[in-house]
């Protein structure tokens, strides 16, 4: 694991049951004459409902300097009978090898079936059938001061327990590749390194949540990737083994205009992104894009920001032209572009 030296920035930590409906997972207090307030036994009723779909994951890398593996740790849930399991693309996506320790002390070989780092999310696929499993909440119903409950193996303490209430809703934090993830949660849940691929659950033991990082050096300020972002990433990869996402081949950045400038141009852009580099063999350079061009909107899209340009790209799937008004000098146009498939 790696610090990343810059103040108040993310430090990445590497190392659901509908129980109303279904009530051989409800909750239970072993002994019923145990004096538990409902707080405490809303989250034991989490954790025995759940627990057993928490897993740890072991991994592998094959070290370039001395030919010796080096281990990798984090932790992951499972989110199908069959032995699917959610977890954290930095966390497996260069593993060689991966080893999956359920709460029973039962370990079992697991397989990387697709990862998709814009969003630091991986599927891993464990060689057992018939596992206890978490099924999916909505994350997008959370609400600011809910309680929420936080598990994994941190600092290789095996199935561990944390709590905490969501502190905001709707931030952005970047992806070791430098992407925008939006609609984080973050909560203050305390998480350490080895919680990376956890699962963040609600008071009803749904996944709202996969805990993914947290700022060195604070407390309390812990972040999870959406469920709804983790759903829609499963499906993607189930699908089609990664995530599809439209590319057009150029390296931009973020760039200011001038009011005059957007005023003449009847444009409401206060910025934009300058093309300072493109891929030789790209669809954009296809379709006379050119280092300098200004690019302030795909199709109905303004793009403000490389964030904005991201953005657009990842609602692009499928190989249809999209119209991108240009800035070149202080006249303005429209290409029609057809974007080729990024790949991870």
């Amino acid at each position: 694991m790696k610090n990343i030296p810059f103040d108040n920035e993310p430090q990445w930590i590497e190392d659901p049951f509908d129980l109303a409906q279904e009530s051989s997972r409800s909750p239970r207090i072993d002994d019923p004459g145990e004096d538990l307030d409902p707080f405490s036994r809303a989250i034991v009723g989490v954790v025995e409902s759940v627990g057993r779909a928490v897993v740890s994951l072991h991994v592998g890398h094959a070290s370039s300097r001395s030919g010796v593996d080096r281990v990798g740790a984090g932790s992951g849930a499972v989110i199908a009978p069959d032995g699917y399991i959610l977890t954290n693309a930095h966390v497996v996506s260069h593993a060689q090898k991966i080893r999956l320790t359920f709460t029973s002390g039962d370990e079992v070989d697991g397989t990387l079936v697709g990862f998709d780092p814009p969003t630091d999310l991986a599927v891993v696929r464990a060689q057992a059938n018939g596992l206890p499993y978490v099924s999916f909440g909505q994350s997008g119903a959370l609400r600011v001061g809910q309680l929420i409950i936080a598990m994994g193996n941190p600092l290789g303490y095996q199935s561990s327990v944390s709590t905490g209430v969501v502190s905001a809703l709707g931030r952005t934090l970047r992806s070791q590749e430098g992407r925008l993830i939006e609609s984080v949660i973050q909560h203050t849940a305390p998480l350490n390194p080895g919680n990376s691929g956890g699962p963040l659950l609600d008071h009803r033991g749904r996944l709202v949540g996969i805990n993914t990082a947290i700022i060195a050096g604070a407390q309390g300020l812990g972040f999870a990737i959406p469920a709804d972002t983790a759903h829609w990433v499963l499906t993607q990869i189930m699908t089609d083994g990664r995530v599809r996402r439209g590319y057009l081949g150029i390296v931009g950045r973020t760039r200011p205009i001038s009011r005059r400038l957007s005023r003449h141009l009847g444009i409401p852009n206060k910025s934009a992104v300058e093309v300072v580099n493109m891929d030789a063999k790209g669809p954009a350079i296809k379709e006379n894009l050119k280092h300098g061009d200004i690019i302030v909107s795909i199709g109905n899209t303004t793009v403000s920001t490389t964030d904005d340009l991201q953005r657009a790209m990842a609602g692009i799937t499928d190989k249809k032209p999209v119209s991108i008004r240009v800035v070149r000098g202080t006249e303005t146009f429209s290409l029609s572009v057809v974007p080729d498939e990024s790949h991870p």
